[in-house]
């Protein structure tokens, strides 16, 4: 008798395991053990400032977008081409501000903040990519040393000069 108990806690037992794997293993910490924590703060103080800058000057033309990822503003299924491939290149990258139009959030400009970390050679080879892969896909790029402030008119002639460039190129309408 104490065989077929123990045989019956074994078997409750490997039922209860499976059903904890089969619905993905959801406990206190996740299947995979990784804990998270939500961010104190959405954007760096100097986007927070870019950010903020934007608003004030092109807010009232565009929708501004911070921390996109390029899949999200550029579209890899392009004919003739692996598209999982072209995927996997984009995936991991994002600019940090994307500009768009009101009326169809169609997207205009992106906006880059470059800090010290722009200097790395590393970084250098993904800031090159990035913009190769933008003009690739007509859209145009601004990017802004990130001093910790940003002057409104400065920032607006900018955006201006950019979209005024592109748009005569044949990239923005």
């Amino acid at each position: 008798m104490t065989k077929l108990i123990i045989l019956l806690v074994i078997i409750i037992a490997a039922i209860a395991l499976i059903e904890f794997f089969r619905k993905g293993g959801t406990g206190p910490i996740g299947p995979k053990g990784y804990l998270y924590k939500r961010k104190p703060f959405f954007l760096s103080r100097a986007e927070h400032e870019c950010h903020d800058a934007l608003v004030q000057t092109v807010g009232k033309d565009y929708l501004i977008f911070a921390q996109v990822h390029l899949p999200t503003i550029v579209d890899h299924k392009v004919t003739g081409q692996n598209w999982r491939g072209a995927f996997s290149h984009i995936n991991g990258k994002s600019v940090d501000f994307v500009l768009c139009d009101r009326a169809y959030i169609a997207p205009k400009l992106a906006i880059e903040l470059d800090d010290q970390t722009h200097e790395r050679s590393d970084r250098q080879d993904r800031d090159h990519e990035v913009e190769r892969i933008l003009k690739s896909a007509g859209v145009p790029l601004l990017r802004l040393g990130n001093h910790g402030r940003f002057d409104p008119s400065d920032l607006a002639q900018k955006v201006k000069e950019v979209l005024g460039n592109s748009a005569e190129q044949g990239g923005v309408k």
